[in-house]
């Protein structure tokens, strides 16, 4: 299996730590492979080559090649890994990640999207995350290789939770295409009907002035840097909402985690979260960059406690019956076991 190291910030380093955290590795003889490393460009460029070079002496030993792919940069590093893989006649599983591929393959010309083309066709099975995906990737090769595979979180205990608070809770990427730039304008105008309202932005900042503009705000926003573990699970009991308002989204793992944790949840209508939510039950769907619909949305919330709670009740039964990390890793293991029936070999 190969992807980002286990150590980067982010969403598909954090789904292959749930695969060890649950197992996987016991149950079938796996070697990870992370081809990315943060830090410079130079880093990245060594450690690219480092893995690739990895990647190819392990080759012959191995029985499926599962790739874990984004877009852009992320996709052009694995199409060589699927490439080398496919030569040497290995089942390939590409896993797609991203919510921002359909613009990624619109950018490109005629020639860069026969690439993707050729390099969706070599992989014996397509896994996406939400059923909008299964249709779009299903033009970019054969629709029935293609599987549904929503990424799953662990469900914390139970416990009783305050929803008289008014603590909203960000945990992902801290750049303008997660929606934070509009986030900061809804907490700014809403501190006037709720003073003690406190906003907690977990993550690593990749814009500046945003970050200047947050620290701007240090009476209502508070910056807590990237949060994990037990910090993690903390920020998310205490949290009376958490928002999302993304431009684009494959599937957020932060959304399950809050649902998981009985949060009610805003966040954006786009990619793969309307499968997690169901506006008015389970969460509130705003449109994407619409500052004024987020706000009102995290209004309604805070004036209205009853129906938050409501909403995060509904959103855990939601992952506790929908995504679970048991069934999710069952339906992988049969996926294995089939691409090794089809090649003959032993499971």
């Amino acid at each position: 299996m190969c992807g980002p190291d286990r150590s980067v910030h982010g969403g598909i380093s954090g789904v292959v730590n749930q695969y060890y955290e649950a197992g996987l590795d016991r149950r079938v003889s796996l070697t990870y492979i992370g081809t990315m490393k943060e830090g410079s460009k130079l880093r990245k460029l060594f450690t690219a080559a480092a893995s690739y070079l990895r990647f190819v002496r392990l080759l012959d030993d191995c029985d499926i090649v599962h790739v874990n792919m984004s877009s852009d940069v992320s996709y052009v590093r694995k199409s060589f890994f699927i490439r080398a893989a496919y030569k040497k006649n290995k089942p390939i599983v590409l896993h797609q990640h991203g919510g921002d591929f359909e613009n990624y393959y619109a950018s490109l010309g005629e020639a860069g999207r026969r690439r993707v083309k050729e390099i969706f066709d070599m992989a014996k099975v397509v896994l996406v995350l939400a059923p909008p995906w299964k249709d779009f990737f299903g033009q970019l090769t054969d629709p029935d290789k293609i599987i549904v595979f929503p990424d799953t979180v662990p469900v914390p205990p139970k416990v009783k939770k305050d929803y008289t608070s008014d603590s909203i809770l960000f945990l992902g990427r801290l750049c303008r295409e997660k929606g934070i730039g509009e986030l900061l304008e809804a907490v700014l105008s809403l501190s006037g009907r709720y003073p003690d309202l406190k906003l907690y932005l977990g993550g690593i900042w990749e814009d500046k002035d945003l970050a200047a503009k947050a620290a701007g705000l240090k009476e209502h926003c508070e910056w807590i840097g990237w949060v994990s573990g037990e910090e993690k699970q903390e920020y998310l009991r205490r949290a009376t909402v958490f928002v999302m308002p993304s431009y684009f989204e494959g599937q957020s793992l932060s959304i399950m985690e809050a649902m998981a944790s009985s949060c009610a949840v805003v966040a954006s209508d786009t990619g793969g979260i309307p499968m997690m939510i169901t506006n008015e039950e389970t969460g509130l769907l705003v449109p994407v960059k619409d500052e004024k619909a987020l706000e009102e949305a995290i209004g309604r919330l805070l004036a209205d406690r009853q129906l938050c709670a409501a909403l995060g009740e509904k959103a855990r039964e939601r992952i506790v019956r929908d995504f679970s990390l048991d069934n999710n890793m069952e339906q992988l293991i049969k996926i294995y076991e089939g691409l090794m029936e089809q090649t003959g070999a032993e499971a």
